[in-house]
């Protein structure tokens, strides 16, 4: 398998097959619920079954296709990787078929294959090693609206950022298609807080950050933000989240960068590794 057919293949995994961390949380939640959330998330846990069985896109907004690379600095196949991301994204809509969902932002126009300027949104982050891991996120424009920055005051603290977060998520209602899971990025600039709370979206469900005060946070604003009522799709009830994942960066004394990124219960993601002699494995 190359380089664009292994992409292509990883983007039409996550159109159609839920991970199963994802899925076995909404069947938590599916079990603790009653009422309309209880039917709610029947409803999409048959969604998600339908399409895994026909191949078919869980949903019918198949997100922006957005890659986060973390690549070797030993690796010897970047040239060819940076050329096969679009490529892999035109094949992908086409075969899997994905919606096309870029449009020129002052004329409309929609290029047909899911790219445009600066689309696919590629993050690149050098490490060391000679491989490559392209993780695959597609994001939908619902959960995409309740994105949000907000430079607080540094003497908030702690307790600013919890209150600001669950002010937002509770906010946002059922417009980001609850339960979600919401990436909290925590200091750095504007730009970094924001890619800081993507960044914490490909962590699995289930998974605490390693340092124990993050991890505290994470239980404490899940817990905080599922007390909420807003249910799954706004409807009432236990879920609203399904988890809470915290990145932080070191930050300038006169700020407080708080970036929140809110993915939606459809949860895609994919996972292409790429070794130095060209192996090549696709996961979720």
């Amino acid at each position: 398998m190359d380089f664009v057919a292994a992409l292509a293949e990883a983007l039409g995994r996550a159109a159609t097959l839920l991970p199963q961390d994802v899925v076995q949380a909404l069947r938590r939640a599916w079990a603790r619920e009653e009422g309309p959330a209880k039917v709610q998330l029947e409803a999409i846990l048959r969604n998600v079954e339908m399409a895994g069985a026909g191949r078919l896109p869980i949903c019918q907004d198949t997100g922006t296709p957005t890659f986060f690379v973390r690549f070797g600095l030993d690796f010897p196949h970047l040239k060819e990787l940076v050329s096969a991301l679009p490529e892999a994204v035109r094949r992908a809509t086409q075969e899997v078929p994905l919606r096309p969902n870029t449009v020129h932002p002052f004329t409309g126009k929609n290029p047909g294959d899911n790219t445009g300027r600066y689309i696919p949104a590629v993050t690149w982050d050098p490490m060391p090693g000679d491989s490559a891991e392209i993780h695959v996120l597609p994001k939908g424009g619902g959960s995409e609206n309740c994105c949000l920055l907000k430079m607080l005051a540094p003497g908030v603290g702690l307790k600013g950022i919890k209150e600001a977060v669950v002010e937002h998520v509770v906010a946002c209602g059922g417009l980001p298609c609850p339960p979600t899971i919401v990436g909290v990025g925590i200091g750095g600039g504007a730009d970094l807080a924001l890619k800081l709370g993507k960044l914490a979206l490909l962590r699995p469900l289930g998974q605490r950050h390693p340092e124990p005060e993050v991890a505290a946070l994470e239980a404490e604003l899940e817990e905080l933000l599922n007390a909420s009522g807003v249910g799954p799709m706004g409807l009432g009830g236990r879920t609203t989240v399904l988890a809470v994942h915290v990145e932080y960066a070191h930050r300038h004394p006169a700020s407080l960068p708080l970036g929140i990124a809110v993915q939606c219960w459809a949860h895609r993601r994919a996972t292409v590794r790429i070794g130095p002699d060209r192996s090549i494995t696709v996961s979720q």
